[in-house]
């Protein structure tokens, strides 16, 4: 496995990248994974999870950039959040593809709202996704208005947690704040008519992308539970790991995750060496 890191422009700023190829220069791998890092996370990853997930998939035969959009890590410019993030993915698609010549196909991936970010762009182009607890939240949404199945699962651990229950007992939870939720969950337990906000917004972004889709959702997740509640359960392309949280740092959580993301990788190489 080869790392080596790049800068590439974008709209007057200086991104920097890193990209992970197997052995054997840089037409060695026909397929590549373009990883889009979330919230203000740099492009190591929660942990360092990212990289190791790069350097892996390497090994195995595929190119990997994962890049810091601007105003996070050591990228310059400002910093946009995920809604204004279009032009930093665009322009490290253009730079994966200078630097990897070989490259047929590239798969996008995101985990929270740059799996979001993918969305709202329609996909970019890009042969297939890999949409990891998308962020379905808005900025107004207060904790009353959470789904039913997110508060269900919330008090389903509290009143498991031996430390939780303590506290209960000695009067230390706010009594009037639980109340509330326990009233919102009641009052909003039948099913969502269907997506409204920004879910609606991700589902309309990509309702006209052909590629192939796989929706990643980590079991102990409030944000993947959120989108599994705003989004239609009968999505085929969904896959959980019940076990795992946000950034899959559980040993067995990441190489679930590794392994879904090689069969898409594998899958798009196939594809690619029946490309006539």
């Amino acid at each position: 496995m080869i790392r080596e890191h790049l800068t590439f422009a974008c709209e007057g700023a200086t991104l920097v990248g890193t990209i992970d190829r197997p052995e054997g220069g840089v037409l060695s791998a026909t397929t590549g994974l373009l990883i889009v890092s979330g919230g203000n996370e740099t492009r190591a990853g929660a942990w360092n999870g990212q990289a190791r997930l790069a350097a892996r998939l390497a090994k195995a035969g595929h190119a990997v950039l994962r890049f810091d959009r601007r105003g996070v890590g050591d990228s310059e410019g400002e910093n946009r959040e995920f809604r204004n993030s279009a032009p930093d993915i665009g322009a490290a698609i253009e730079a994966f593809r200078a630097a990897c010549p070989g490259l047929a196909r590239i798969v996008g991936m995101g985990n929270c709202d740059a799996a979001s970010a993918l969305m709202l762009g329609g996909g970019f182009g890009l042969d297939a996704l890999v949409l990891s607890n998308p962020w379905t939240i808005d900025a107004q949404e207060s904790e009353e208005e959470a789904p039913v199945e997110v508060l269900r699962d919330h008090y389903r651990r509290r009143l498991t947690d031996p430390v939780a229950i303590r506290r209960l007992l000695r009067g230390q939870v706010p009594i009037r704040a639980l109340a509330r939720s326990l009233v919102a969950m009641a009052r909003r337990s039948g099913a969502p008519s269907g997506p409204e906000g920004l879910a609606a917004e991700i589902a309309a972004g990509i309702a006209d992308y052909t590629g192939d889709i796989r929706f990643l959702l980590a079991g102990r997740d409030r944000t993947a539970l959120t989108f599994a509640a705003k989004w239609d359960k009968r999505d085929a392309r969904i896959r959980t790991c019940p076990d795992a949280t946000h950034s899959y740092v559980e040993p067995e959580a990441f190489a679930w995750l590794e392994t879904q993301v090689l069969e898409v990788l594998e899958g798009q190489r196939a594809k690619a060496t029946r490309w006539p």
